[in-house]
């Protein structure tokens, strides 16, 4: 049985529902508080990033196994204007708002894999995923 599960965002709202399965379903599997707070930060920022810069998109959550590992997986989708420069908006620091311009690089170290892909007028999608440290 999966535990995936896609939340639609268009608003500050939709953003507390995704960041709230996320952190359930790390507790489910056995992430411990501090794990699940990082999980839910990353899910808040990569929806946050939706609501700001493309109005609306996607959070699907889900469980992924590889071998002996399992983890949590985190995509988020739009269908906005893309990202110009990835590796520019990957900086600490940039910001196209008047954020502090953590929200990408920050992700990217709260998670334990992070991948980006962005086409101008296309949108983005971003993965990322967290380890568990137990086995399954």
């Amino acid at each position: 049985m999966s535990d995936e599960k896609t939340i639609r965002i268009d608003c500050d709202t939709d953003i507390v529902e995704a960041r709230q399965y996320g952190r359930s379903l790390a507790g489910r599997m056995g992430f411990s508080s501090a794990e699940q707070a990082l999980i839910a930060t990353a899910i808040s920022e990569l929806a946050r990033n939706i609501v700001e810069y493309a109005g609306h998109g996607e959070i699907v959550v889900d469980t992924i196994q590889y071998g002996v590992k399992q983890g949590i997986m985190v995509m988020a989708r739009d269908q906005g204007p893309g990202i110009p420069d990835i590796k520019l908006a990957m900086q600490d620091g940039f910001s196209t708002s008047k954020g502090l311009g953590l929200g990408l690089p920050g992700t990217r170290r709260l998670m334990d894999r992070f991948d980006i892909v962005s086409a101008k007028g296309k949108g983005t999608v971003v993965t990322t995923i967290k380890w568990s440290k137990k086995p399954r």
